[in-house]
């Protein structure tokens, strides 16, 4: 095991031993972390295009291992804020979905393009998934301490994502199970657009 999968590994665990230890409801600040946590990791969408966006870094490489998930959760975390004021944004679900059929794509077909297009791409259907999440909070909690759920299982599941490219390159023909799911990825975009997921 690489020292990257290490790394992620003993990141999730700490993660998720806290979430567990904080799991008595009736606490504001508990339920909003708890549920800011769950709600990324509780939809296919989400999951699926998070744990791309990780994949597609560490495909990318350099700089883009690092930026990708950190305008993802920037912009994430503005469109969170959007969602919890109230403001409307349209086009919410269908940019979710889109989200997962590109990111999905570029991943399955090795698309390289210059690192601030890339970023640029990434941070606008962050917006949409930020939203979703800030406008999905329950009326209970506390929403700066869900914010910080969502915006940390996001980044745990970049971390997944890149740990999978890390392994797949090295054990597994040079990345071909990366590009693989990439195109299961887009698959189940398509099929979110269509209404069949």
């Amino acid at each position: 095991m690489s020292k990257f999968s290490k790394l992620t590994t003993a990141l999730v665990a700490f993660a998720l031993v806290p979430s567990l230890a904080l799991a008595h409801t009736g606490v504001e600040a508990t339920s909003g972390l708890l549920h800011g946590f769950v709600h990324p990791i509780s939809g296919i969408d989400h999951v699926v295009a998070m744990i791309m966006v990780g994949v597609y870094a560490y495909q990318l490489g350099g700089r883009a291992k690092l930026l990708l998930p950190t305008t993802f959760v920037l912009a994430m975390a503005f469109g969170g804020l959007l969602g919890i004021s109230g403001i409307r944004l349209p086009f919410v679900e269908t940019g979710i979905a889109l989200s997962v059929v590109t990111v999905g794509a570029v991943v399955a077909l090795g698309v390289s393009a210059p690192t601030a297009v890339i970023a640029g791409i990434t941070g606008m259907f962050a917006v949409c998934h930020g939203y979703a999440h800030g406008a999905e909070m329950p009326g209970y909690a506390a929403g700066g301490t869900y914010a910080i759920g969502f915006l940390l299982a996001t980044a745990l599941l970049h971390l997944t994502g890149m740990a999978f490219g890390a392994s797949s390159e090295r054990m597994l023909a040079g990345g071909s199970a990366a590009r693989s799911s990439g195109g299961l990825a887009a698959c189940a975009g398509v099929a979110l657009l269509a209404g069949l997921i």
